[in-house]
């Protein structure tokens, strides 16, 4: 029996096919999709029969039986979509970046406050990753002390003649830091458990795409929290003869050992993907991830109907947002970083 109905509106990020994967494993029903892309949707289509294509994406807004929306469109479409979904009564997942403007966000809080609806961003590189959140499962039972430091590597194949002429205007991707750099965000304020964060330097730049002056390649950022600080660098620099997209690295320094996570290759090592090294003061070992539960959606699914915050709380959500939309606009020169 199914939990209940969902839909899709934008699939212009692959990461689609993870969120629909997660609702549909969790046990809801997939109803319907909207994207004005034929050459997105007919592919979409195939790889998800059970969803009806629609013309207008008011039969999804306006549709009583479909209680959660989920997208990956554009990423400074994003924002308008969850808010009309609240407003319609549904809950939302979006890709990340969730939204990409701090306008974008003041109003994304107001109306989840005001409908009482779930805004949700499936950070991927942590909630989709085993080896993520079996590190934040090591970390919440005291496997390498009390948290002091990470250091979050997210670097990216650029595939620049595949990608859709919107990917190289800043006004519509965001910028490297609220984009890529979001995940890195959600993390550090995840394994650091803070619930608010400073920016205390941040940079981006075009290192080597003149031809795409829009585009930040290269961007870095400098978080404290407390008494933890964390470092970010995310790029568009994966060399060609690596065999995956990128190799995503989380370094967790704690006050009684490490924890290093190789997320999706180990270069030169083992196969396969989730990779992690746990070091303390008994010797160092290697942590099979792979029979690891990836939760997030059955516990979305679960606060859709519970109206309870299992998967994430909704203002860590927006924190880890709002950090990256911080440090984008200190690296940008439109805020002054935080004072240590």
């Amino acid at each position: 029996m199914s939990l209940f109905d969902f839909a899709v509106i934008g699939i212009n990020h692959d990461h689609i096919n993870g969120q629909v994967k997660f609702m549909l494993e969790a046990g809801c029903t997939f109803k319907a999709f909207y994207a004005p892309e034929d050459a997105l949707a007919e592919p979409f289509a195939q790889r998800f029969p059970m969803a009806r294509r629609v013309a207008d994406k008011r039969e999804i807004l306006e549709d009583p039986a479909i209680k959660l929306i989920v997208s990956a469109a554009i990423p400074g479409d994003r924002a308008a979509i969850g808010i009309e979904a609240m407003r319609h009564g549904k809950d939302f997942m979006s890709d990340k970046p969730g939204l990409i403007s701090f306008d974008e966000l003041a109003e994304a809080r107001k109306v989840q406050k005001e409908t009482g609806r779930i805004y949700s961003i499936l950070y991927s590189e942590h909630y989709e990753t085993r080896s993520t959140v079996k590190a934040g499962e090591l970390v919440q039972a005291g496997a390498i002390g009390k948290v002091v430091h990470t250091i979050g590597l997210g670097p990216h194949r650029i595939r620049k003649d595949q990608r859709p002429p919107w990917f190289f205007k800043r006004a519509r991707y965001g910028g490297i830091l609220t984009d890529i750099g979001s995940h890195q965000a959600e993390q550090f304020l995840f394994f650091s458990g803070a619930k608010d964060a400073r920016v205390l330097s941040a940079t981006v730049g075009n290192k080597a795409n003149p031809d795409k002056p829009e585009l930040q390649d290269f961007g870095d950022m400098h978080f404290v929290a407390d008494d933890v600080t964390g470092y970010v660098r995310v790029d568009w620099f994966t060399p060609d003869g690596l065999p995956t997209w990128g190799d995503g690295r989380l370094v967790i320094l704690g006050t009684e050992g490490t924890i290093e996570l190789r997320k999706y290759v180990d270069i030169a090592g083992r196969p396969g993907i989730d990779h992690l090294f746990l070091v303390d003061k008994k010797g160092m070992q290697y942590v099979d991830c792979s029979a690891v539960e990836l939760t997030y959606g059955r516990q979305l699914a679960h606060d859709v109907l519970n109206r309870t915050e299992t998967a994430m709380t909704q203002e860590h959500c927006f924190k880890a947002m709002e950090l990256a939309l911080t440090a984008q606009a200190v690296a940008e020169g439109r805020m002054a970083p935080a004072a240590r």
